[in-house]
């Protein structure tokens, strides 16, 4: 079987994200910072992509002052330590399907993943587009979860995160 390798367009590619809370939600996004998919006899068969935990914007927060602020609490201990670990890394691990497994590692913590992806290739371009869900609350991200906090009322943030994946990959 033919094995071709896709290098991912990092700036036709993105991820948006949400995170939800009792009150409402936020949402912006994050950049992917490099990646590859690899198709065997035209399939998704493994890959791997890098996150960029630095470049978290927020999109519906349009204050500049509390813009920062959040974006700071965003990259501080409480949430990604961006200065620590800079990175976040997803590995394609097997592909049933539409149904990709892997390996997400956040904070140097490595869990499994699963999630369905549509998968299209036009020539030497593969478009990809998933939503991901992640309990951030298995990555050290315990920050207002009431998992771990009592009486949190409104101030509680929900465990889940979505991430919206849509990639863009040019043959190598």
């Amino acid at each position: 079987m033919e094995t071709q390798e896709f290098s991912i367009e990092n700036t036709q590619s993105n991820i948006e994200w949400i995170g939800r809370k009792v009150t409402g939600a936020h949402n912006g996004t994050i950049a992917i910072k490099a990646g590859w998919l690899i198709l065997t006899g035209g399939k998704l068969s493994g890959g791997q992509f890098v996150i960029d935990t630095t470049a978290i914007n927020i999109l519906d927060i349009t204050d500049p002052a509390t813009n920062a602020q959040f974006a700071g609490h965003l990259a501080s201990d409480d949430f990604f330590s961006s200065e620590k670990y800079p990175e976040a890394l997803l590995q394609i691990t097997s592909v049933e399907g539409n149904r990709i497994n892997g390996d997400l590692t956040i904070k140097g913590i490595t869990h499994p993943i699963a999630f369905d992806a549509d998968v299209n290739v036009n020539g030497d371009t593969l478009s990809a587009n998933a939503k991901i869900v992640i309990d951030r609350t298995k990555y050290e991200m315990r920050f207002r979860s009431g998992n771990f906090f009592k009486d949190l009322g409104d101030t509680l943030i929900y465990n889940d995160f979505d991430l919206n994946v849509s990639i863009t990959a040019k043959a190598a």
